[in-house]
């Protein structure tokens, strides 16, 4: 059965190395949050200005002037600090974190990030600091569903929208399985319902089972 949103969010806070500094894109990522363990160390950072976030607030925790980018009420953390929005692109400019979550309209076959406008003439860009993450970041990981709302691959041999980064993205997390994208090629690290085999009808890229699976 292909995983739902809280549980990839869940499956992506789990394989976040301990100690981390990481960044949690607009949309969807925000909620891996939610399900980082308090002994896990992660410090997460958000583009308008804040470091050591926490997750999602609630009731009374809620103050409107206390947000992550996407406009999202969060709680501090201890040791919370803020800072002007030209220093927190500096931080995600300058190699200092060492994780960022992102959603994806498209990841190709060689890592290249399409996520911030679809070329549609009425669609509306928004790039926001994907650009500057998927340069800046050490890792970059994609969270989305593997298929479009009318059944086409989001993984793909070449992304055909205006492209975020080249050859950024290490691993792609979605509803039916997880890939590592390798020098090697499209590496499937595990499968949420769908085999194998059904991943290989699925999609037009080439694909190479993990060592033990």
């Amino acid at each position: 059965m292909s995983l739902g949103k809280e549980e990839l969010a869940a499956a992506i806070a789990r394989d976040i190395p301990t100690g981390s500094f990481v960044n949690l894109g607009i949309g969807q990522p925000t909620s891996v949050a939610d399900y980082l363990e308090d002994d896990a160390a992660v410090v997460l950072h958000t583009e308008n200005g804040m470091l050591n976030m926490g997750p999602a607030a609630v009731g009374d925790q809620v103050d409107p002037d206390l947000t992550n980018a996407g406009k999202i009420p969060v709680v501090e953390l201890p040791g919370c600090s803020y800072f002007h929005h030209a220093d927190s692109f500096a931080m995600m400019r300058g190699g200092h974190l060492d994780v960022c979550v992102m959603g994806a309209y498209q990841v190709s076959a060689t890592g290249d990030l399409a996520n911030w406008h679809t070329g549609a003439p009425d669609a509306i860009p928004a790039v926001g600091g994907a650009m500057d993450l998927a340069t800046g970041a050490k890792r970059v990981f994609v969270m989305m569903n593997l298929l479009t709302k009318d059944g086409r691959p989001k993984l793909v041999p070449e992304c055909t929208y205006p492209l975020t980064g080249v050859a950024c993205v290490d691993r792609v997390y979605t509803d039916m399985a997880t890939f590592d994208i390798t020098p090697e090629g499209v590496v499937v690290l595990a499968t949420h319902g769908p085999t194998f085999a059904d991943l290989e009808e699925l999609l037009d890229v080439p694909l190479i089972a993990a060592t033990g699976h």
